[in-house]
């Protein structure tokens, strides 16, 4: 049995393992960092760490996330050269924690989701409804984090001097 975080993105409801979640924060204004792709939506000062916030609506293919009243930041966990990293995720809604016993998680669809397979880790049965279950290690790759971070350094550095940078955290190893 395994506790994940439920959440929407859009109208599909997405899963991560809870032990991958750091904490959900209101949307907050988002500083722009040019030259990123359409899905890096820019960075922010989370207690002096700058992180990298991530679209996964626009990474799947759709469009951008509409700011709302529910929209929030799940900071989640990947890891990145055996040092975790802290990354926000725009969702639409957080719903709830659930508990996913192993037997009812079936292997990614090949067809029928809106997002790749190999994105999955699996499909999780809860009650009546089915969650796709993401692989933040597949998701945020290793090249689009550096490439995010050392963007995202290079603005912290203009803003703010004082900010610690993300690639100072992940060789603390958060």
């Amino acid at each position: 049995m395994k506790q994940y975080l439920t959440f929407f993105i859009g109208d599909e409801e997405y899963a991560v393992e809870i032990l991958r979640v750091r904490e959900i924060i209101e949307h907050e204004r988002v500083t722009h960092v040019p030259t990123m792709p359409a899905h890096v939506r820019g960075v922010i000062n989370l207690r002096g760490t700058v992180l990298p916030v991530i679209d996964l609506a626009t990474k799947f293919g759709g469009a951008e996330t509409a700011t709302t009243r529910t929209t929030c930041i799940v900071v989640v966990e990947t890891t990145l050269h055996a040092n975790l990293i802290a990354v926000g995720l725009v969702a639409s809604a957080v719903s709830e924690v659930v508990d996913i016993r192993h037997n009812d998680v079936e292997p990614p669809p090949a067809f029928g989701t809106s997002v790749r397979a190999d994105f999955l880790t699996g499909m999780g049965k809860v009650d009546n409804r089915l969650l796709l279950i993401l692989d933040l290690d597949r998701v945020l790759t290793p090249v689009e984090l550096i490439e995010t971070l050392d963007a995202a350094d290079a603005v912290a550095a203009e803003h703010e001097p004082s900010a610690t940078t993300s690639a100072e955290h992940s060789m603390e190893g958060i």
